[in-house]
């Protein structure tokens, strides 16, 4: 019994040991396990990782040409007009292989027209991201681009002439051709009741355009008169310093807008007396493209137009010798027409959705800054080059541009518009057009006038 009692006591006790060991065991194995299982799920998430991270460039270079292909098609496919971007390579292809200035010419305006509208359309989705005033200064800057990088290749052929006929021709446009249209179509589209726009702009632009003829007229007068104290010299210094000055007031004009008085350019759609209508409209609408998109479209715009006005330029006198047309012509009527494609269209769309203040903005503005930036500019530009361009626009160019700036502001006295008002304007440009189409320019056209020694 003993025995017995003995062996059973060893027996339990050494499976007691066993079941401690197989415990002892059994932890250990489930500690392993659970290692193993931390080690498959860091390595499982580390395969996620990089997977992740090697698919980021991947989704980021396709979300690139996505947006890239996007701003592509908004900005070139989605305008007829842009079916005559392909004129602007023919231009330079038929100017390569052939001495044919007048289809090198005539291929070069068709080639500018829709890039200088989409420099337009470019230039109001810029204005979305800013104000309504500054939308309106960006507009006219970017509207009086192609006149300006026209004017300075055309300058720097020793064109002075045709420097100063474009940039004429582009006030008259602006101040009759594209303010008309914009108030007749505006007035068709309402034609119950007078649009109305702000007069402080109107006033403070027609001033200015004022200033600018001054500065014009007086070196004209001194020329014709044979009152120069410095014969030759007196009527350059003159109108080197008005350009100073001119350039100092637009200076003081911009401030006065954008800084001092800013509260008397708000259109009057936003200062509540036009229906909520349009206050709807103005809210429902959002931009195309974005901001950057819309700076790097402009430089894009721009240079491509830089170029092709090296070619219309160099083209423009055996265009004129060819068509047999007059080069003043050419200068004052043709050339802003094309250049202006941008105000015009801008001008219109805005007086169609009863926006008057941008059109007027666009179109006066636009006239005023050719006017009190442009010409000064080149004068200026002029000066560093070793051109003598002065502010003598010969007396019939510049009792035209006086005569349009009365009849303007005659019609922008009252503050409100109508489409026989903008028929009215039509009619003007028609006989100026006329006027120039008859008129022989008896300076030097197309020549540089060789500084004295």
């Amino acid at each position: 019994m003993d025995y017995k009692l003995q062996v059973r006591v060893q027996s339990h006790l050494e499976m007691g040991s066993l079941d401690d060991r197989s415990m002892g065991d059994l932890d250990d194995e489930c500690l392993y396990s659970a290692e193993m299982d931390a080690q498959k799920t860091q390595s499982t998430d580390s395969n996620e990782q990089v997977s992740l991270s090697s698919s980021l460039p991947v989704a980021g270079n396709k979300m690139i040409r996505n947006g890239v292909y996007k701003s592509i098609k908004t900005v070139v496919f989605s305008n007829k007009l842009n079916l005559l971007m392909p004129f602007g390579p023919l231009a330079i292809l038929v100017h390569k292989m052939t001495a044919h200035n007048g289809w090198v010419f005539f291929l070069s305006l068709l080639g500018i027209t829709p890039l200088a509208e989409r420099l337009g359309y470019a230039t109001e989705q810029l204005a979305f991201y800013t104000g309504p005033t500054v939308g309106g200064l960006l507009n006219a800057t970017f509207g009086n681009a192609t006149e300006l990088i026209i004017s300075i290749y055309a300058l720097k052929s020793g064109m002075i002439r045709v420097v100063q006929l474009s940039l004429l021709g582009s006030i008259l446009s602006n101040m009759l051709l594209v303010l008309g249209c914009a108030f007749f179509c505006g007035g068709l589209v309402y034609p119950g009741k007078e649009q109305a726009f702000s007069k402080a702009t109107a006033v403070v632009n027609s001033g200015l355009l004022l200033m600018a003829v001054m500065g014009l007229l007086f070196p004209a007068v001194l020329y014709y008169t044979h009152t120069e104290r410095h014969a030759g010299k007196s009527e350059l210094a003159l109108s080197r310093f008005s350009s100073c000055i001119m350039l100092l007031a637009y200076a003081a004009y911009l401030v006065f807008q954008l800084k001092s008085q800013k509260d008397l350019y708000v259109p009057i759609g936003e200062e509540g007396s036009q229906n909520e209508q349009n206050a709807n409209d103005d809210d429902d609408e959002a931009p195309e493209i974005s901001k950057w998109e819309s700076i790097i479209w402009l430089a894009i715009m721009t240079a491509w137009i830089s170029i092709l006005s090296d070619y219309l330029v160099d083209a423009m006198q055996g265009a004129s010798e060819a068509w047999g047309v007059p080069i003043s012509f050419i200068s004052v009527i043709l050339l802003p027409i094309i250049g202006n494609a941008a105000e015009h269209a801008s001008a219109i769309m805005f007086a169609m959705k009863n926006k008057l203040d941008i059109s007027l903005g666009v179109a006066i503005g636009s006239s005023t800054q050719i006017s009190m930036f442009g010409i000064p500019f080149c004068v200026v530009i002029g000066w560093m080059m070793g051109q003598e361009m002065d502010l003598n626009f010969q007396l019939f160019e510049t009792a035209t541009l006086f005569i349009t700036v009365i009849v303007v502001a005659f019609f922008l006295q009252e503050g409100t518009s109508n489409y026989f008002k903008g028929l009215m304007l039509i009619l003007c440009y028609l006989i100026v057009a006329a006027s120039f189409f008859v008129h022989e320019d008896t300076s030097s056209s197309g020549e540089s006038k060789q500084p004295k020694t």
